[in-house]
């Protein structure tokens, strides 16, 4: 060894012998599934845990605990394939819906909505089913409820007392935010969950709108958007708006909404009879904005609630995947403003039913407000404005879904959104969703591809969505691959 020699590797050694800074440990991204109670009823505890983990390295359980709804508890709805597991047979005789975990009364003194166990499986506690396996295998648990009442629910003894008004003064089967019966019933279930299960998280979804956007972007009869009642009234009046007003503004809506089905185009066109509606009735969309707040506060109290319970236990929101087609819905939902209160978001980016879904509402927005608008160039306007490029013509969108591009561009446009942001990123994944026997169905590669579009889009976890029940294992594990491949299982 030459002078120069020794010296350069005397250098290196001295190097090595210095302590380091030690590197900060890479954070752990998160593998959810959603997962209802009948699954592990049909399956076993061990034997569905083992295939989440075999098939897609799933770390974290996101167990639906609370709907009367079919999009994310029971078994595969009629008309759909059955998955290669599970038992071949569906429940529409035996569904009911309700909280699939016990409940604790103390937790819900101030509520008149006080008997919603869900009966079809007897005792069978799913909290107390599967905290235990999940813990000796490392696997987190967050408590996955959501908005939904309708069917078994509506029936619930007192929820009358929570029901939110229409516009024609009936009861609607969903429940009003500034009702206290609902929103202490919120703040108890929270809180339950909380104190009495060694939890990981929650997670609560609400997939409505305010009725000025629902009535320019649904089929329903217009008179049944809510909420009228009387707190929304009294909290419009604390804010300056009339109701009177707001109602007078809704009915005209209504009017034109009913006569553009019927094919009677305005005077002046469908666009600017609409913007005619809104400059005279300013009260509409105060109300929307009211609509949209009384959700935000909704997500904060919760937030709140149990971060007072047990501030580790982790809280965050489903976004619904209307954000991907309404540029209305979209201006509400801003990530920014709801981020102080939201410890993470899953953020509807189901790519597959994506397609036939925004050509239904292409469809639906195209005979009211954009009625003079050619749904192809509607579309491509719509393309523009959410900034979407490279998808398919409309009549291609229902047979090939949205690409994996797609989830790319809406993971890195909320990525951005929450930047500074402490909140979470993590993106629901399309496996077996169902669409219409003509429409596209989920593949592993699409399923994979979907996958890596939205980590490589800066997603801190997926929610393989919307539950295993309908979910195919050849799907399921096109997820896991990608997961392999990107060294995430």
């Amino acid at each position: 060894m030459n002078r120069r020699e020794f010296l350069s590797a005397a250098a290196v050694a001295g190097v090595a012998g210095v302590a380091q800074p030690a590197k900060a440990a890479p954070a752990v991204k998160i593998v959810g599934i959603q997962v209802g109670a009948v699954s592990f009823v049909d399956e076993g505890v061990e034997k569905v845990l083992d295939i989440f983990q075999q098939s897609a390295g799933v770390n974290t359980l996101f167990i639906a605990t609370f709907t009367y709804g079919r999009g994310i508890a029971g078994r595969q709805i009629p008309g759909q394939p059955m998955p290669d597991h599970g038992k071949p047979e569906h429940d529409t005789d035996t569904f009911h819906g309700g909280s699939y975990t016990v409940t604790h009364p103390q937790y819900y003194k101030d509520t008149a909505i006080q008997d919603f166990r869900a009966p079809e499986f007897g005792d069978f506690d799913v909290l107390e089913s599967v905290l235990p396996s999940a813990h000796r295998r490392g696997m987190k648990t967050i408590c996955w409820f959501e908005d939904v009442f309708a069917g078994k629910g509506a029936g619930i003894p007192g929820i009358a007392k929570a029901q939110e008004k229409r516009l024609d003064g009936a009861n609607a089967e969903t429940l009003c935010f500034n009702n206290p019966n609902y929103s202490n019933w919120l703040l108890g279930t929270v809180e339950d969950y909380a104190r009495s299960h060694e939890i990981d998280g929650i997670m609560w979804g609400s997939e409505r709108q305010g009725a000025f956007a629902n009535m320019l972007a649904s089929r329903q009869d217009p008179s049944a958007v809510t909420c009228f009642c009387e707190f929304c009234q009294r909290k419009a009046k604390a804010r300056g708006i009339d109701p009177e007003r707001a109602r007078e503004g809704f009915r005209a809506l209504s009017k034109f909404v009913q006569q553009a089905w019927q094919g009677r185009r305005p005077v002046d066109g469908y666009y600017v009879a609409v913007w005619r509606l809104m400059l005279r009735y300013p009260e509409m969309l105060a109300w929307e904005m009211l609509w949209t707040d009384s959700l935000r506060e909704t997500y904060a109290a919760m937030h709140k609630k149990v971060k007072e319970v047990k501030p580790a236990i982790g809280i965050g929101w489903h976004i619904w995947h209307q954000n991907s087609f309404n540029p209305i819905y979209r201006a509400e939902q801003d990530l920014a403003a709801i981020s102080p209160y939201s410890d993470f978001l899953k953020m509807v980016m189901y790519h597959n039913c994506a397609g036939e879904r925004m050509a239904n509402y292409i469809g639906t927005v195209g005979r009211t407000m954009y009625g003079d608008v050619p749904l192809p160039e509607l579309l491509d306007f719509h393309y523009r404005v959410l900034d979407y490029k490279q998808e398919k013509e409309l009549a291609e969108i229902p047979k090939t879904g949205l690409t994996a591009n797609y989830v790319y561009e809406e993971a890195a446009r909320a990525r951005a959104a929450l930047v500074g942001a402490a909140t979470k990123l993590w993106p629901g994944i399309d496996i077996d969703i169902p669409t219409a026997a003509s429409s596209s169905k989920s593949t592993p590669e699409g399923t994979g591809d979907a996958v890596k579009a939205a980590f490589r889009a800066g997603a801190d976890g997926v929610i393989l969505s919307r539950k295993y029940s309908e979910m195919k294992l050849a799907n399921l594990r096109g997820a896991g691959a990608a997961m392999r491949e990107l060294g995430l299982a």
